[in-house]
């Protein structure tokens, strides 16, 4: 029965946002995606980010257990290519790269990890091509440039990064575009799934098998007991952790890119800055510059030209292979 009521669903409604609303679902994903600072910071006190992180999976239990359930038909038809896509997902893109994320922000300048984060696209675009066949079109160019750049200034705003680029920096550096590699391929490998999965099921596998990995390191950091610590003062927090930028957000971003082709869905992906920037400055009292606010409007208007380009953008030649 969960495997039938999974084929309908899937059959039914898997399908039926168009490609521009896709492209806006993913960034409205992405921008709960910012609200993760506003959440997660004042957990920092008492939890290290290897307890957050796993905490916030652990919550979300109630929900990947019974989708992985309900999805298990679909899932259980994957090949191994599917599957693997499946572990780099969960593993890589779930667990190690919000890791290497944050390790960076330890080992080098700050700067250069977010700066270094913009690489993300170069790297979905590159697996776009090898796993799903996307062929860009000269009219991508121009709106991916536009992008990269609302991006930049969003994060940045005035400020030029580049002199932070030094020796000094190569080790926050390399943890940085591991993590940006590591995201980029997953919005491929995402989409590469989501041709057999419905986006529920996919949510549901992701989250689920992140937990092996954080356990591991968890065990490893000894971080058991601020998980506790965490949970016993501040649940709330947690809770809402896991449910707005971790579920709600997955979600929305996995709707949305089951219909969006991964090279426009990667530049969707840059609206999770501008909603950090933005609530960084309503709650946390951060002041924005002149440059970040042309960012804002700038990273904006290029993901709505990019839900109302379509195709016109894209040479899709499908290098699916059926698994079976």
């Amino acid at each position: 029965m969960p495997a039938r009521i999974a084929r309908h669903w899937h059959a039914n409604y898997s399908g039926r946002a168009g490609v521009g609303a896709g492209v806006l679902l993913v960034a409205l994903g992405a921008a709960l995606w910012g609200t993760d600072g506003v959440l997660r910071v004042p957990l920092l006190g008492e939890m290290s980010p290897a307890a957050i992180v796993l905490g916030e999976h652990l919550i979300l239990l109630l929900y990947s257990v019974p989708a992985v359930a309900l999805g298990w038909g679909a899932l259980g038809r994957l090949g191994v290519r599917g599957w693997g896509a499946l572990l780099v997902i969960g593993w890589g893109g779930s667990a190690l790269a919000t890791l290497l994320f944050t390790a960076a922000f330890a080992a080098g300048d700050p700067t250069v990890a977010i700066l270094l984060q913009k690489t993300q696209p170069l790297f979905a675009i590159g697996a776009a091509h090898l796993v799903l066949g996307e062929r860009l079109k000269p009219a991508y160019w121009p709106l991916f440039a536009a992008a990269i750049v609302g991006a930049y200034l969003v994060s940045f705003g005035n400020l030029s990064p580049f002199a932070a680029l030094g020796s000094e920096a190569a080790s926050g550096a390399l943890l940085a575009v591991g993590a940006a590699a590591l995201w980029g391929s997953s919005t491929a490998l995402g989409r590469f799934v989501l041709r057999d999965v419905p986006f529920h099921a996919l949510t549901g596998a992701r989250l689920l098998l992140a937990l092996a990995p954080l356990t591991v390191i968890a065990l490893a950091q000894g971080a058991f007991g601020e998980l506790g610590a965490g949970f016993g003062s501040q649940p709330g927090r947690l809770v809402l952790l896991a449910l707005i930028p971790g579920l709600l957000g997955l979600l929305l971003y996995y709707r949305g890119l089951s219909s969006t082709r991964a090279s426009h869905a990667t530049l969707a992906e840059l609206a999770f800055p501008a909603t950090a920037v933005a609530l960084n400055w309503a709650l946390l009292g951060v002041g924005i510059n002149a440059g970040q606010v042309v960012g804002f409007f700038l990273l904006w208007a290029a993901i709505y030209a990019l839900g109302r380009s379509g195709d016109k953008t894209l040479q899709d030649t499908d290098l699916r292979t059926e698994e079976r």
